[in-house]
């Protein structure tokens, strides 16, 4: 990654920022394209927000990403929101055009694309099932709603902010037929029966360790199961749905697709996503063979 006095400027703002595998798609997607433009990673803590937004139009910025914990803080420094932000309440794109800033969500859209490009279906009358009630969970079920699914219900470990998402489902434009499952064994055997799609939005997963999210016996063939979590690649979750015969969905279509949606606002260009879901796919590989290099000193130790 390098870039000139000539370059047009992107990255993604959050804090931790390493992790990321932005920088990786985009900047593959624009050497192979022919684009002059460079894509940063850059760790701002919470406190600089304001900051570093206005720095960054300043420094004449084409645009930037932003992840946690800065996707609802960023909303009052902006100048405008596209609907789909102001309806989900969160930006992960920001355009900057003749210096004005604009915030977009593309989460929702991203997930909507990976969903049709892996089953070859839509959510239109679909009954769908989402685990969590945070950023990504909001964009989903809002997609979902304005799909014009059958129903869409919400099951979290906390009901208040499930509660809460489904008031805002209810509302205009969205007009979805929305409701709250209990986080009760008993419930979430009766939520999966009744549903089409089932989809993680929590982070449980992430790691070897976590307990399974639904009781076992649950699923079956006719169920498609989308977990958001990209890495692993496979979580116990998708591993259920295989053995129940089900349609397994990981998080890293969702991944390429809401990048391909900002690289689209940023350049006016639609990128290459075969190029954009190469780059992330090595880029995970190479980073699993160092979490196991680690995992191998520390047990020779």
């Amino acid at each position: 990654m390098s870039g000139t006095d000539k370059s047009k400027w992107v990255g993604i703002i959050g804090c931790p920022i390493r992790h990321s595998l932005s920088p990786l798609m985009h900047n593959a997607a624009f050497e192979s394209m022919g684009l002059d433009y460079c894509y940063i990673p850059l760790e701002v803590e919470p406190r600089r927000v304001r900051s570093a937004v206005h720095a960054l139009r300043s420094l004449g910025f084409c645009g930037f990403n932003v992840t946690l914990p800065h996707k609802r803080r960023i909303m009052a420094f902006l100048d405008r929101l596209s609907p789909e932000a102001r309806l989900i309440g969160a930006v992960n794109t920001v355009e900057i055009r003749r210096g004005r800033l604009i915030g977009h969500n593309t989460d929702g859209r991203g997930f909507l694309r990976a969903f049709l490009e892996e089953t070859g279906d839509s959510l239109t009358g679909k009954r769908i099932l989402i685990l969590g009630a945070g950023g990504a969970a909001r964009a989903v079920a809002f997609q979902s709603a304005m799909e014009r699914a059958a129903a869409v219900v919400i099951a979290n470990r906390s009901s208040a902010p499930a509660a809460a998402l489904v008031r805002d489902l209810r509302r205009p434009p969205a007009h979805g037929s929305a409701s709250v499952l209990p986080w009760t064994e008993a419930s979430l055997k009766a939520g999966i029966r009744q549903a089409d799609i089932i989809i993680n939005a929590t982070s449980v997963g992430m790691k070897p360790d976590d307990p399974p999210l639904l009781p076992d016996g649950g699923l079956r063939p006719h169920h498609v199961v989308c977990d958001l979590i990209y890495k692993p690649s496979e979580t116990t979750l998708l591993n259920q749905a295989r053995a129940s015969g089900a349609k397994a969905i990981n998080g890293l279509g969702m991944l390429v697709h809401q990048g391909a949606l900002a690289f689209e606002i940023w350049t006016g260009q639609r990128p290459p996503i075969s190029v954009m879901r190469e780059a992330l796919r090595r880029g995970l590989l190479r980073r699993e063979l160092r979490e196991q290099e680690i995992d191998n000193f520390e047990a020779i130790k």
